[in-house]
């Protein structure tokens, strides 16, 4: 086998044993559970924890001796180091504090995360020129760490809250916390629904007629909405012939939203389908498994995710991204769509600190707070990657 077929079978052999290990962390959780069986659970989790971890790792080293460069210059490679940062955050996090039920919602977090960067191009292919320089190791790296050790604060919000709300009144607390229930469900949709038609090799192209050019663009899910101006050329493809917005510009914009309504609808078929089963809300189901954690500090461990997270993010994503940008570009700040949601990012986990410490704000609203910055977060990776173009659009 060559480099990237074994780099590509540890990366796949990491997703399996955080997927075993998400198993053993939940048989620590429950009332009824004996000392006994938890300690012994945990110590497996842990271990098959960090078993996936060194695959990952491997994954990760063996990939850069194959490409020859750091294996983050695109979304795959990216998205793969940042669930492995999120992960290694959470060993370390587990060693200090022993908070079990972090490894129950961290893990399916990062197979997600894994998972989501799965669905791109995961080929090597050579770095474009504005990526070729020492900083590329040094500023997405650091910045895809903070990012990941922020996360970890989400990872023990969630766990706040579906703690701490009243399940057994509907309030906007309620409602809020089954829409990031719904949202995570719909990210798992999203990897079923493309895994599917990719193991069906399902592939449509239609021909986009703009600007006076033709140009073909390729569909590899059902088109439930068409590219703007455009005619299917593959016989018997679904279409219902319902096209894009004309505001929505780019090669890739029909296709772009045509896979985010496929993921909403899925993800409302999985989360609608949990619901009829559990005859209630997902998080109102969870909540009696999490009925003995220690919520104090469960909030600590939020608070200190932040406190790690937020230096390191300052360091890579402003510092080392200032610096590359004055070498590469001639000054060191453009208002960039990805440079403006960095110094967006960075100004609310500063809020949140702020927040934290001059005004007190502990507990639930610490942990709004923590789920409101991974969802910046995942703007920052998704959106603005994604569909906001600039002079970061390579990635």
């Amino acid at each position: 086998m060559d480099l990237y077929t074994i780099s590509s079978n540890f990366l796949f052999a990491a997703f399996i044993l955080y997927l075993i290990g998400t198993l053993f962390f939940g048989a620590t959780i429950g009332q009824k559970r004996q000392q006994n069986i938890k300690s012994k659970s945990s110590k497996i989790a842990i271990s098959i924890t960090i078993l996936g971890f060194t695959a990952h790792l491997s994954y990760f080293i063996i990939r850069w001796f194959a490409s020859g460069h750091a294996p983050v210059s695109n979304m795959f490679e990216f998205i793969a180091f940042f669930g492995m940062m999120l992960i290694l955050g959470f060993i370390i996090i587990y060693f200090i504090y022993r908070e079990t039920v972090l490894g129950l919602f961290a893990l399916p977090i990062a197979i997600l995360i894994i998972g989501y960067g799965s669905m791109f191009p995961r080929e090597i292919s050579p770095l474009v020129p504005s990526l070729q320089s020492y900083w590329l190791k040094i500023h997405v790296t650091t910045a895809a760490t903070g990012e990941a050790i922020l996360s970890i604060s989400f990872v023990a919000g969630l766990v706040y809250l579906i703690a701490k709300v009243d399940q057994t009144v509907r309030s906007k607390h309620t409602t809020w916390l089954e829409i990031v229930m719904f949202f995570i469900f719909a990210t798992a949709a999203f990897i079923i629904v493309t895994t599917t038609f990719e193991a069906m090799n399902y592939q449509s192209v239609f021909t986009q007629e703009l600007n006076e050019s033709v140009r073909d663009i390729e569909y590899h899910l059902p088109a439930l909405i068409e590219p703007n101006s455009s005619e299917l050329k593959t016989e018997g493809a679904f279409s219902t012939g319902l096209e894009a917005p004309e505001w929505m510009r780019g090669d890739e914009a029909g296709s772009k939203l045509n896979t985010l309504i496929w993921s909403l609808l899925a993800g409302f078929v999985l989360y609608g389908l949990t619901r009829l089963i559990l005859r209630k809300r997902v998080a109102a189901a969870i909540q009696p498994k999490l009925s003995r954690i220690n919520l104090d500090k469960i909030d600590e461990i939020i608070y200190r995710s932040v406190a790690i997270g937020f230096p390191v993010f300052t360091l890579g994503a402003l510092i080392f991204a200032s610096i590359w940008a004055q070498e590469a570009w001639g000054r060191f700040w453009g208002w960039d769509p990805k440079e403006v949601w960095a110094l967006v990012t960075w100004l609310f986990y500063a809020a949140f600190l702020h927040l934290r410490l001059g005004a007190g704000w502990h507990g639930e609203k610490s942990a709004w707070l923590a789920v409101i910055g991974f969802t910046i977060i995942m703007i920052n990776l998704i959106v603005v990657n994604l569909i906001l173009a600039g002079l970061h659009s390579y990635a």
